[in-house]
């Protein structure tokens, strides 16, 4: 069973809330036995989608369809943009298109669990806009979604995350583990 964690930020510093929070999560899914795949926008060359270059099948666009179509469970996070997921998340996911003739297309069957992170108190938007996504693309969603308020997630005496937020990452992670049992079952499919 592999993961995916797709980070969705296009931020490439170490320390930034995207790569911290994926690295989070990666150590947690490897620490119960689960391989994770760690698909960072910020480093990946995804052009803009259109059907013209969707015949050519671009090389990055082409591995990142099977990084997608390999992971029973994902996770996929993005820091809020204007009410919604970055664009370049949202153009990365239009490409899912060439998965459409697959016997089991797009998401099928995958099991999505949701994550984002606002100033504010509007992460939910972000995530609401990802369940959309996830959903058209008929993957299951995780019924445990987390929006963090970005201000709340750091201890401000030791700069990692709250116990607050590691309790809610780790339920996370928990649930998705027990996601697992189903999709080896096959109930999701």
């Amino acid at each position: 069973m592999n993961v995916l964690i797709f980070n969705g930020a296009t931020d490439t510093r170490p320390e930034a809330t995207s790569n911290r929070l994926a690295a989070y999560l990666s150590d947690a899914l490897t620490e119960k036995g689960l391989p994770t795949e760690i698909f960072s926008l910020a480093e990946k060359q995804i052009p803009f989608f259109s059907m013209a270059e969707a015949a050519k099948k671009p090389e990055s666009v082409a591995a990142m369809c099977e990084s997608f179509c390999k992971a029973d469970l994902q996770i996929w996070m993005t820091p809020l943009y204007h009410g919604s997921m970055t664009g370049a998340m949202k153009n990365s996911l239009d490409w899912l298109e060439l998965t459409s003739k697959h016997q089991r297309p797009y998401l099928t069957g995958k099991v999505v669990a949701l994550l984002s992170w606002a100033d504010g108190t509007q992460a939910m938007q972000g995530i609401n806009a990802m369940d959309a996504v996830a959903k058209a693309l008929r993957a299951w969603v995780l019924p445990y979604s987390l929006p963090v308020l970005k201000n709340n997630l750091y201890d401000p005496q030791t700069s990692g995350f709250t116990a607050f937020y590691k309790t809610k990452l780790d339920m996370m992670v928990s649930l998705l583990c027990a996601a697992q049992s189903h999709v080896t079952a096959g109930t999701a499919n």
